[in-house]
């Protein structure tokens, strides 16, 4: 292809020639869309110019061979001769997960053959920006694989102008259109300088709301070239778009994003009645579509379990080993066990490769739910929750991890070393038969606890009953509340723990006793999240322990009294016992299957130095961005293109939900309070807020904080001790946050949505665990 085409000779596979801007307004082209006239100078083009280096400086002042002039100049004449916008076109920009939007520069109302080459060197310059250059470190993009395109328009001389957004970029409502417009060019609505005209309309066009704009300064086309700021006389007067034309903006954004099989960021302009597109690119951050409808009880309850154990966004990695294998894998085999299909599957999709929404699963009865009762009758019967650890098939699991863990991946051969991760997730399948088999003698023994009670007017002792010490969650705190006695016998050492950071005195922490063999038996628990194998275990993150012990060291243990179980009759002394065991195995089991992720995640890590190795990949950790089935099929260049765009698109998303928590948790009355949510543990208490997000920042919290916090998990258990009361984001009743809340008497809400988000470091508020709301301290 020449260094100069017209528009009409590119598509979107032409990215490589015409650069992001161009080979997209070439496919509109093709599609018949308005788009203005116009031609694309190559980023062959840019390759051929003879710049003195690679910066701004030089491209400005680069000489055009002759050729290459003369190429753009003829391409000019067939325009007109006329004023022409030039806009730069780089290889990565509109691509999924980095948009470049102004990253590289645009020049409006071109005028003259002079002007239009000065104007195409500045755009090749622009590609050596310090924003340009910084942007594309962020994203990790090498410097020499990207280049640059220019694209040249016949000028638009707008009457109105501005951006269109095919989806609402606040609600994620992919049935809702976001039109933004300002007379004059739309430099001022894209740069920012006016409040713009505000419409959301249907994608048939119809006006559902209109916000009516400021209007402070209309950018026109110059007479002479360029453009000029107007302060207008009539501000104050709004002359509304015509419905024609919000019609058709409506009707082409909608062509548009059905295209290119996701919503997009268009700019468009009006002149003389009639619609032009500029541009169009892949929106960014975009929010998952709204949920049709109000969920059910049943898929509320599922939503609200998912939510506590996905704090952040899964990646490749994690969708094709640990959540299908681990807890929600497990969750799948033990409800399709009783005829209930669905109930933990299929709740994340994936765009692009990337995960960007959970939606909450809807089960599905089969047959055999008819036999559930007799299923759970016979299980119930037939395994003891007390008596689970004797059963062989818990002995084999724990030979078969010690067996698998013993290897030294680091020596393995390319073809052993790829199998490992199978073979670690294989080791789970044990845990779940168990569940299968156990999980109904659990859940029979604490429903009928709780029958109990509740007939007896006691319902709200349940959680301190449940609780006695026994579980291997408990026991980890016990262990570390002795390290943390450790610390505090020793003066020098407690004073640094609690004025460093815990990976500062993880050294000096490593050289107490206990604190070896604490890791060596504990360690592969997860440090944020069950359901990931991407995030840390406490033996890989160490501070993350420390943290912990920071927290006990500055509060000698302390828990609130447990009912006494003497003066209870000798049958509910039984029961309760029979419901203890039950929520130990509850408890247990989840600590005991995540032994394999220590194995799964060394695996994978030493797959990915491998990688790194033989050039495929740039860090060990990009392997997260892979599917285990892109690894299995061996060291493939396209790996690393692979990698890098999921983590673009991944960071694209990094402020967006996987689903809007006030899906899950209803909207509840707060009265004159600052939020509520579900009234989860007892007791009214005044203090200053912490919010701690991850266990990163667990050695934050001090005594008497308000804990406040998007989930939580076993691993979190110590902080309740330090902390005055706790509110959660997501959870319920029966999650652990309020388990752990009753048991050490302070008071809890969970499912508050926007706890994290409302409430802020130091603010003093009084948490009402009766009522569910937090309020400004009186």
């Amino acid at each position: 292809m020449p260094h100069v085409a017209p528009l009409a000779a590119f598509g979107r596979e032409d990215l490589a020639l015409a650069g992001g801007k161009g080979a997209g307004l070439g496919e509109l082209v093709r599609l018949g869309m308005p788009v203005p006239p116009g031609f694309v100078v190559t980023t062959e083009a840019y390759g051929s110019t003879r710049a003195a280096s690679a910066d701004r400086q030089a491209y400005e002042n680069a000489v055009i061979p002759g050729e290459l002039r003369d190429a753009i100049l003829a391409a000019y004449a067939e325009l007109g001769r006329g004023a022409v916008a030039v806009r730069s076109s780089a290889t990565a920009e509109d691509l999924p997960g980095a948009a470049f939007a102004g990253q590289q520069d645009t020049y409006l109302n071109v005028l003259g053959e002079a002007e239009l080459l000065d104007a195409v060197r500045r755009c090749w310059a622009s590609l050596w920006t310090d924003r340009a250059v910084a942007y594309r470190e962020r994203l990790r993009i090498d410097p020499a694989e990207v280049r640059i395109a220019v694209v040249v328009q016949r000028m638009v001389d707008a009457d109105a102008a501005g951006v269109m957004f095919t989806a609402d970029p606040v609600t994620g409502d992919r049935e809702s259109i976001v039109v933004e417009a300002s007379p004059g060019l739309g430099e001022a609505v894209v740069s920012g300088i006016v409040t713009p005209d505000h419409y959301v309309l249907g994608t048939d066009g119809s006006v559902r709301e209109f916000v009516a704009g400021r209007r402070e300064v209309v950018v026109r086309a110059a007479a002479s070239g360029g453009v000029v700021h107007e302060t207008p006389t009539d501000a104050a007067s709004v002359d509304r778009l015509p419905d024609d034309v919000l019609a058709e903006l409506a009707r082409l954004g909608t062509a548009v994003a059905t295209h290119f099989e996701r919503p997009q960021d268009i700019e468009w302009a009006v002149a003389a009645g009639g619609v032009h597109l500029l541009q169009a690119r892949p929106m960014t951050a975009v929010p998952p579509p709204p949920l049709p409808g109000r969920l059910n009880p049943l898929r509320r309850r599922l939503a609200t379990v998912l939510l506590e154990l996905l704090p952040t966004r899964p990646y490749p990695i994690d969708m094709t080993t640990w959540i299908p294998y681990g807890p929600a894998g497990l969750m799948a085999k033990v409800t399709e066990s009783i005829g209930l299909r669905g109930a933990f599957e299929g709740f994340l999709r994936e765009e692009g490769g990337v995960v960007y929404r959970l939606v909450p699963p809807e089960p599905r009865p089969t047959l055999r739910l008819m036999l559930a009762p007799f299923l759970i009758a016979r299980r119930a019967r037939r395994h003891d929750p007390a008596r689970w650890r004797d059963d062989p098939r818990y002995a084999s699991f724990l030979s078969r991890v010690r067996e698998l863990a013993a290897r030294d991946v680091s020596r393995m051969p390319w073809h052993e070393l790829v199998r490992v991760p199978r073979e670690a997730l294989a080791l789970v399948d044990p845990v779940a038969d168990l569940r299968i088999d156990y999980l109904p003698g659990s859940g029979v023994a604490i429903a009928r606890l709780f029958l109990v009670l509740r007939l007896t007017g006691r319902g709200r002792m349940l959680g301190d009953l449940l609780l006695d010490g026994r579980t291997r969650t408990e026991q980890v705190t016990r262990e570390l509340e002795e390290i943390a006695a450790e610390v505090r016998s020793d003066p020098a050492l407690a004073a640094r723990l609690a004025a460093e950071e815990p990976a500062a005195v993880l050294p000096a922490v490593r050289q107490l006793p206990d604190f070896a063999a604490f890791l060596a038996e504990h360690g592969h628990r997860e440090s944020s999240s069950p359901l990931l194998v991407t995030a840390p275990t406490w033996g890989e993150a160490p501070e993350t322990v420390v943290g912990l012990i920071k927290v006990l060291a500055t509060t000698p243990p302390s828990r609130a009294e447990r009912p006494p179980l003497d003066a209870m009759s000798p049958r509910m002394r039984r029961w309760i016992e029979r419901a203890r065991a039950g929520t130990a195995f509850r408890e247990d089991t989840h600590y005991e299957f995540t032994r394999p992720l220590p194995i799964l995640r060394r695996a994978l890590l030493e797959i990915g130095g491998r990688l790194v190795a033989e050039g495929v990949l740039d860090r060990p950790e990009d392997v997260f961005h892979l599917r285990l089935e892109e690894l299995e099929a061996g060291p493939d260049g396209r790996l690393r293109e692979l990698a890098r765009t999921r983590a673009a698109r991944r960071d694209e998303l990094v402020g967006v939900r996987l689903i809007d928590p006030r899906a899950v948790f209803p909207v509840r009355d707060s009265g004159d309070a600052l939020l509520a949510g579900e009234p989860a543990s007892g007791g009214r208490v005044t203090g200053p807020v912490r919010v701690i997000r991850g266990p990163e920042e667990f050695g934050r919290l001090r005594t008497g904080d308000i804990l406040v916090c998007p989930y939580t998990n076993p691993s979190w258990t110590p902080l309740f001790q330090r902390a005055a009361a706790v509110v959660v984001d997501t959870g319920g009743v029966l999650s652990h946050a309020a388990i752990v809340a009753r048991e050490y008497g302070i008071p809890a809400i969970m499912g508050s949505a926007v706890g994290t988000t409302v409430l802020h470091d130091g603010q003093v508020v009084t948490v009402d665990g009766d009522t569910g709301r937090v309020g400004e301290a009186s």
